[in-house]
């Protein structure tokens, strides 16, 4: 588990987003590679750095991470950065190629801009989990703008190329020792710029448009699993591919079944009789009604497993089993006659021997607890 991530941008829990900011530019300066090429332990630092402010810097990772630690972004689907060229290329735009050389590959400028991924979470029940369901949801989402077919400008213009970059897309300033390449401010690093926008898109390329998909949610998921929805995300422009969608399940709980991998444990409820004569019950498994002998003298806590009554597995036909645990009711609320038969139940009980063994055990209790109690006298 990675430290703190506010220890490592030594910042406070409730700084602010311009504060987080701040603080990792400083430490990135300090600690970036190109300053110490063969220093690992700086190269470590730097990466530390990364992932702190890629999860402190996302409103929603952030949210999940103040609530519930990074057990909570790994439940949630977080995998933190990659390898090292990955680090780079998460954050080069905060740095603006900094230091001339790295900063992460940019598209080309001009060419097709592929669409952003999207999430959606999708609750479903527990039995749904166990079999499987199919849920049409309607999303809202920007996709390619059919009037200008995701270039942003008016049917019959062109972009032109930026005059402040002249196409480079970067603007250089100094910097004491270093010269500094960030975004162009006019055209944001694409070298190009619309002079005739689009009207249905304000020459964007993108427009909110509602769609239903459908979600097949396969039998045996668990809570916290990820489906990806290819070419279901944001559309792209000009003539970028479509973004994909991705669908987090969560699996509410049930009152009888629970779920440990891929077992079901269930706990069912037996009168004192049938424990003690033993019997034949009707158990609810996830699959339909089982029948379970219950041996005599069953107490509560014994545990029978029903082969192949489980969790259906997602990489083909195998099941897994499902753990009952017996729990023998003790009656209440008696009546006068039903207390006197117990009462006369436990003295046949006593005369056939049925209690020498709680009585054994109590002996021994006693004699131990009033040994120990002389010696402390003595």
């Amino acid at each position: 588990m990675p430290r703190d991530y506010y220890e490592v941008l030594s910042v406070s829990r409730n700084a602010s987003s311009s504060e987080i900011k701040k603080a990792y530019r400083t430490l990135a300066m300090k600690y970036h590679p190109d300053r110490s090429p063969d220093d690992k332990e700086a190269e470590s630092l730097f990466k530390e750095c990364a992932e702190a402010y890629e999860v402190l810097s996302d409103v929603q990772k952030r949210k999940i991470y103040d609530t519930y630690g990074y057990e909570g972004l790994k439940s949630s689907g977080y995998q933190g950065p990659g390898n090292f060229e990955d680090v780079f290329s998460g954050f080069g735009d905060l740095f603006g190629d900094l230091f001339g050389r790295r900063g992460g590959a940019q598209p080309r400028r001009g060419g097709p801009v592929p669409g952003n991924d999207l999430r959606y979470d999708v609750t479903i029940s527990f039995m749904e989990a166990m079999h499987g369901v199919a849920k049409e949801v309607e999303l809202t989402r920007r996709d390619t703008c059919w009037s200008c077919e995701g270039s942003g400008c008016r049917p019959g213009h062109k972009r032109e190329t930026c005059p402040l970059c002249h196409g480079r897309g970067q603007v250089i300033r100094s910097q004491g020792f270093f010269q500094v390449s960030s975004p162009c401010p006019q055209c944001h690093g694409e070298g190009e710029i619309i002079t005739d926008p689009c009207t249905d898109c304000n020459g964007s390329g993108l427009v909110n448009k509602s769609k239903k998909v459908s979600i097949k949610i396969p039998a045996g998921v668990d809570h916290g699993s990820r489906m990806r929805l290819r070419g279901e995300g944001e559309g792209g422009r000009r003539g970028g591919a479509t973004g994909d969608l991705y669908v987090v399940i969560h699996v509410e709980e049930h009152e009888f079944f629970k779920r440990e991998g891929d077992t079901i444990y269930c706990r069912f409820p037996v009168s004192m009789t049938q424990a003690a004569l033993g019997c034949k019950v009707e158990v609810p498994t996830i699959h339909g009604k089982k029948n379970l002998k219950i041996p005599a003298g069953s107490q509560s806590g014994v545990m029978f497993t029903l082969r192949h009554e489980g969790v259906p597995s997602l990489r083909g036909s195998k099941r897994g089993d499902m753990v009952v645990e017996l729990q023998v009711l003790t009656p209440v609320n008696l009546c006068d006659e039903q207390k006197e038969l117990l009462e006369k139940f436990d003295d046949l009980c006593r005369e056939h021997g049925h209690h020498k063994e709680q009585e054994g055990f109590f002996s021994r209790l006693f004699n131990e607890v009033l040994g120990k109690k002389t010696k402390e006298e003595e």
